[in-house]
C-alpha cells in the first residue's frame, strides 16, 4: 500500500489531473470515481492502473470492477494520499489511469458536433453528454476549447467520452470547408437566419457551437449557408452554449425519429 504523497506514482497521477500539457505529453488521463470506471469497462476501455483508497477496498461496486482488471494493475493507497490526489477537496474515491485514445480520423459527411473556442469545462462536458445522448458519435474540438480530458470535463460528461470518437486540436475551417454534409451554425450575426424549427435536420450535418461570449467566429460562420436561430418567446437574447446545443441536437433527434413522414 502506498502511504506517501512523495511516491513517484502518486506524483505522476496528480500531474495528470492538474496539468493539460503533461496529459498530452504522456498520452494519459485520469478518471475519478467508480461510476466512470464502470462506464469505461462497459465500453471495453481497460485502465492502465487503478488506485483504490484503503477505506474503499471492500466497496461492492469497486470490487466488481476490480474483478475485470489484472491484479498487477491495482494499487491500494491510503485515504490521506487519496485526498491529496483528488481534484475535489473532499474526494476519496478510486482513480483510474487511462491511455489517451487516438481518434485523428475526422468525420466527413456524417453527423458530428464541432466546438470552437468553448472554454468552460462544464459546457464542454455537457455538450459531450448531449452528443452521445442524441445518437451522434463524433465530436470535434479546436485547440482553444477546454481540455476534453480534464477532470472537470470528465465529471460533467458522465462517461460520454467512452461513447464518442473525439478529435481535438483540429483546424476547423479545413474540416468544414471540405465537409460533404450540411453545416449548421447557431448565430445571430449572419444576414440570413432561419428559425431552428424551420430547418430540415433529417440530413447528415455538422453542428457548430462557439465561444460562450462571442459565439462562432465570422470565418467559421461562412462555412454554413445560413445561421440557425433558436426561437424564444421571452426577452432573453441568447442561451448558454451547452443549453443551445441541447435544444438543437434534440430537435434533430425529434425530426428524425418522432416525426411521421
Amino acid at each position: 500500500m502506498i502511504t506517501s504523497t512523495d511516491n513517484i506514482q502518486v506524483k505522476y497521477l496528480r500531474h495528470l489531473l492538474i496539468d493539460r500539457r503533461f496529459r498530452h505529453k504522456n498520452q494519459r488521463f485520469v478518471i475519478e470515481g467508480v461510476h466512470l470506471l464502470q462506464t469505461a469497462l462497459l465500453s471495453k476501455s481497460l485502465p492502465e492502473k487503478v488506485f483504490v483508497p484503503e477505506s474503499r477496498v471492500e466497496n461492492v461496486e469497486i470490487q466488481a470492477c476490480l474483478q475485470q482488471i489484472p491484479e498487477q494493475s491495482v494499487v491500494v493507497i491510503s485515504d490521506k494520499v487519496a485526498k491529496q490526489i483528488a481534484s475535489l477537496s473532499n474526494g476519496c474515491d478510486v482513480f483510474s489511469q487511462m491511455i489517451l485514445p487516438h481518434s485523428n480520423a475526422l468525420p466527413n459527411g456524417i453527423d458530428c458536433v464541432v466546438l470552437e473556442n468553448v472554454q468552460d469545462p462544464g459546457n464542454v462536458g455537457t455538450i459531450l453528454r448531449t452528443t452521445a445522448a442524441t445518437g451522434i458519435s463524433h465530436i470535434v474540438l479546436d485547440s482553444q476549447c477546454a481540455d476534453v480530458w480534464s477532470p472537470k470535463v470528465l465529471r460533467s460528461a458522465m462517461g460520454a467520452h467512452f461513447l464518442l470518437k473525439i478529435a481535438t486540436n483540429v483546424r476547423l475551417i479545413y474540416l468544414l470547408r471540405k465537409f460533404s454534409g450540411r453545416v449548421h451554425v447557431t448565430t445571430l450575426t449572419t444576414s440570413w437566419i432561419k428559425n431552428l424549427h424551420e430547418v430540415d435536420l433529417t440530413h447528415n450535418c455538422a453542428w457548430v457551437f462557439g465561444n460562450e461570449g462571442t459565439g462562432v467566429s465570422p470565418e467559421i460562420a461562412t462555412c454554413a449557408p445560413f445561421g440557425v436561430r433558436i426561437p424564444m418567446i421571452g426577452k432573453t437574447e441568447s442561451l448558454n452554449v451547452a443549453m443551445a446545443a441541447s435544444v438543437c441536437l434534440f430537435e434533430q433527434m425529434r425530426q428524425r425519429h418522432y416525426v411521421k413522414a
